[in-house]
């Protein structure tokens, strides 16, 4: 399989495990997991063709860890992001390191800058450790912000941070004093 069918895989799995499972009659239990024959049954019969193969490789082989399969590969979840209201994953609470960091678009600044950072249609804000991860994912916005989020001093406020599979950490939402705009976008 090429790199174009398994980022197109993983698209498709993104939008059924993330946010529309029901689009093609997919049902996720409180945790997100689908079954995994039931997905790629429901997959193919809407246009979708790939087997169980090709969708191990697409779990494996996916850069940000998107995708967990259960121990015994029956079963199978987005680690995190989720919009559905179908999902109510319970991820692990942990004590965050000091600093993580957010990517988003210039075009969001004002609205974070008033309010604060909020999940939006997802259930929380994704917060990461490395800062080129935050702006690689700014960047499919539209012109990248970097945000530096003082973890550790929301964390001793009483704020609850999690952790999804793939290890990025999740909160409910950032006050805008936890927040330092590290990189701004490049005037085009």
């Amino acid at each position: 399989m090429n790199k174009k069918q398994r980022d197109e895989i993983s698209k498709l799995l993104s939008y059924l495990l993330r946010h529309a499972p029901e689009s093609m009659g997919l049902t996720l239990d409180r945790d997100g997991w689908s079954d995994v024959d039931d997905l790629i049954r429901k997959a193919n019969a809407h246009g979708h063709a790939f087997d169980r193969q090709a969708l191990n490789e697409v779990v494996e082989t996916n850069e940000k860890k998107r995708f967990t399969l259960s121990e015994d590969g029956q079963r199978i979840r987005a680690a995190q992001g989720h919009s559905t209201d179908q999902v109510q994953v319970q991820h692990a609470e942990k004590e965050p390191p000091a600093t993580l960091y957010h990517g988003t678009a210039s075009r969001f600044m004002t609205s974070i800058e008033t309010q604060e950072l909020i999940a939006g249609s997802r259930h929380h804000v994704h917060l990461t450790e490395d800062p080129e991860t935050a702006m690689s994912v700014g960047k499919r916005y539209g012109q990248p912000v970097l945000l530096a989020v003082d973890a550790k001093g929301m964390f001793e406020a009483g704020v609850r941070f999690f952790q999804a599979d793939n290890g990025i950490w999740l909160v409910k939402a950032v006050s805008r004093d936890s927040l330092t705009v590290l990189r701004l976008p490049i005037p085009e």
